[in-house]
């Protein structure tokens, strides 16, 4: 067995998914794994121990959970300790490198469209003919795709910045950032750390795959050494990827940049709307580092649709929309999807994990009609509406279950409701004040509509 960890005292930080995951791999390899989690009970197959009783010096090394932030006693305690902190993408790189050396990595991250966008690759490597599945934050944990016998040719990484924040040792054949602005300020403690934490998926990626519409990106990344392909949603100059006219076009991975290379027609994306034609562009540029061809390419996308809980229209009647943007969970991904749809009834509120809401009102707030407010942090969306659109029509709603005030909420759009405009659930925040997920949220919201609209 490869990467021995035989013997080895192992203390994992969080009983989670990527936790149980790690523990599995570690156990295969002789480790004797032990759990520190708030949570006695967590179902884990190991001793968990209570966070406050861990003696740090009983373990060789301990394991961090991607979400434990870098102040925690524990982790304080382990580097004092001078003990090894290991993460889980690292461990994963690491077992690779024995076990699958010629698999190949590309890594993607962002605030917003990720998931879509590393399972838009996938499915164009898959086309390609290449043995490719995404993972990460996305589907299966890095380590257990990595851990198998039947190896995969490509792995397609979903990295979040908490990932991003610990891994040090994965390489990537290409690392692509679709975008950056406010999240998990809270985590992180400030924006530029953030952001910092989101850069280094650079540190050790040999082709960087760069959103040039978004400004952060493009001035955060200037000193970067590496071979830099840009792609926007304007004409490309050489060396880039973007629009010309009604077509995606490719100016990166051609012969001669001074011709192009047509990735699609702008009507085979689906659904065309701004940030999803963008992100296609990203899995594209992802895709022909690997060399799967423009022809495989097209084909992908003209088949690709995004999934569940993101721009998805769940009711249409009366030329009225339904919509179901609940993976959108901070203002940058909430504002695409108001940008998206010229009259909106807004539902929105929940956690917003340090974010601001004032730039997402301004904005958007030609396009707003009215808005329905749920959740923790709604105050801070309604003080943003009153000071930038004060006209708007606001509507607070409380209830004592998720089913009942996802049914209000809908029954106080389908009152400002009238054909042209789109009722859309985009909420800015994060789900867990008053839903068991961000899925949890848009399924009450589609079975709310089933119940007060569509009867």
């Amino acid at each position: 067995m490869p990467l021995s960890f035989n013997g080895q005292r192992i203390l994992i930080l969080g009983a989670g998914v990527t936790g149980n995951a790690v523990a599995r791999s570690l156990t295969k390899r002789g480790a004797v794994i032990s759990f520190a989690d708030e949570n006695l009970s967590a179902q884990s197959g190991h001793r968990v121990i209570d966070t406050k009783e861990v003696v740090i010096k009983d373990f060789n090394a301990v394991v961090v959970s991607p979400g434990w932030r870098q102040d925690h006693p524990l982790v304080v305690a382990t580097l004092n300790a001078g003990l090894v902190l290991l993460n889980e993408v690292d461990l994963a790189w690491q077992i690779k490198s024995e076990i699958a050396p010629a698999q190949k990595w590309l890594a993607l991250t962002g605030t917003n469209g990720k998931t879509t966008t590393v399972e838009m690759v996938a499915a164009m490597l898959k086309r390609g003919g290449l043995k490719a599945t995404a993972c990460g934050n996305v589907g299966e944990t890095v380590i257990e795709v990595v851990d198998r016998s039947d190896a995969y040719e490509v792995l397609v990484l979903e990295l979040s910045s908490f990932q991003l924040h610990w891994s040090k040792q994965a390489q990537f054949v290409a690392g692509a950032i679709l975008n950056i602005a406010d999240d998990h300020i809270d985590w992180h403690g400030s924006f530029d750390e953030y952001a910092k934490a989101k850069l280094s998926i650079l540190d050790r990626a040999s082709t960087a795959v760069l959103n040039a519409d978004d400004d952060e990106i493009v001035k955060r990344t200037s000193l970067w050494q590496g071979r830099k392909v840009f792609y926007s949603l304007d004409t490309p100059a050489p060396g880039e990827i973007g629009l010309v006219e009604e077509l995606l076009v490719d100016r990166a991975f051609v012969q001669d940049p001074q011709e192009a290379s047509m990735f699609a027609e702008l009507v085979e994306v689906k659904p065309t709307i701004p940030h999803n034609v963008s992100n296609t562009l990203a899995a594209a540029a992802l895709a022909r580092t690997v060399g799967v061809s423009h022809e495989d390419i097209r084909s992908a996308i003209k088949d690709f649709r995004p999934g569940r809980h993101r721009i998805e229209t769940v009711h249409s009647a009366d030329s009225i929309n339904w919509v179901d943007d609940s993976k959108a969970t901070n203002p940058h991904a909430a504002t695409a999807s108001l940008l998206s749809h010229e009259s909106v009834i807004w539902i929105a509120g929940g956690l917003a994990k340090g974010a601001a809401m004032e730039e997402l009102v301004e904005r958007t707030a030609k396009r707003i009609k009215a808005a329905i407010l749920i959740g923790t942090d709604r105050g801070l969306i309604e003080s943003a509406l009153i000071k930038f659109c004060p006209q708007v029509p606001r509507v607070l709603i409380d209830a004592d279950s998720s089913e009942e005030l996802m049914t209000k909420a809908v029954s106080a759009a389908k009152g400002f409701a009238q054909a042209g405009d789109t009722v859309l659930l985009a909420p800015a925040c994060a789900s867990m004040d008053q839903f068991i997920s961000y899925a949890d949220r848009g399924d009450c919201f589609a079975a709310a509509v089933k119940k007060v609209v569509n009867k």
